[in-house]
């Protein structure tokens, strides 16, 4: 879609509230900026498909910003605005919850409610099966040591129990990820080791055998021996 035209009929603005929604734009229109930027203060430019943020600097009063359902990644830049205090950024393309999180903390500065659910830096069993309570617990605990003005993350209030672990125990709870272009660890050196395949039915299920055994020996001095003659051998 042209950028430097809107469809007006999607177009909503009202009390210094601007939505701009479901119009597969992939940056924020010019239009927008150049006739609403100075005069909103809540923006919503939900189900598009925005990548990029150029342009967001126009909104200069901007308090409350909703881009759920857009395809915004890592690599996403944000304006300086000290007067945001909502972000909603939900089902979007973030894994770098780290990077993200140094970003809001120095361009945000007044943030207090922030949702990331439904992106993969987000472990909310809602998009990911492999994550449990504990796993988003780390989460944040993490984002609250880094962006320690927040009253609500994803909708869930912060309490004064979870932002004293998070004062003491968020630094420790970041997800390490590999540098870019690192190499892949090399296999071991040496033939590689086949191990033995294990029948899964019979774990558990061993038993040991007792009994007195009987041994039949049979060699040269043998008690048969003494009856076998020259002959027969």
């Amino acid at each position: 879609m042209e950028t430097s035209h809107i469809n007006d009929f999607a177009l909503c603005f009202e009390k210094k509230r601007l939505s701009y929604c479901g119009q597969d734009c992939q940056k924020i229109p010019s239009a927008l900026w150049k006739m609403y930027g100075s005069k909103v203060t809540y923006l919503d430019l939900s189900y598009n498909s925005i990548e990029t943020l150029k342009g967001l600097e126009k909104f200069t009063e901007l308090e409350e910003l909703i881009l759920d359902n857009n395809k915004i990644g890592d690599s996403v830049c944000f304006p300086m605005m000290p007067r945001l205090r909502t972000l909603s950024i939900n089902n979007n393309q973030i894994t770098d919850l780290d990077g993200l999180v140094n970003k809001i903390s120095v361009k945000f500065p007044s943030l207090t409610y922030l949702s990331l659910l439904s992106n993969k830096a987000c472990p909310n069993q809602l998009s990911d099966l492999d994550k449990d309570d504990t796993d988003y617990q780390r989460y944040r605990h993490f984002v609250l040591y880094k962006v320690q003005n927040l009253l609500f993350l994803d909708s869930r209030r912060v309490s004064s129990a979870e932002r004293r672990q998070a004062a003491t125990r968020g630094e420790f709870m970041r997800v390490r990820r590999p540098a870019a272009g690192s190499p892949a660890p090399l296999p071991p050196s040496g033939p590689s080791a086949r191990p033995l395949p294990v029948d899964f039915n019979s774990l558990g299920k061993h038993k040991g055998a007792y009994g007195k055994c009987i041994y039949k020996y049979t060699g040269k001095h043998s008690e048969g021996n003494r009856f076998i003659l020259n002959s027969d051998l």
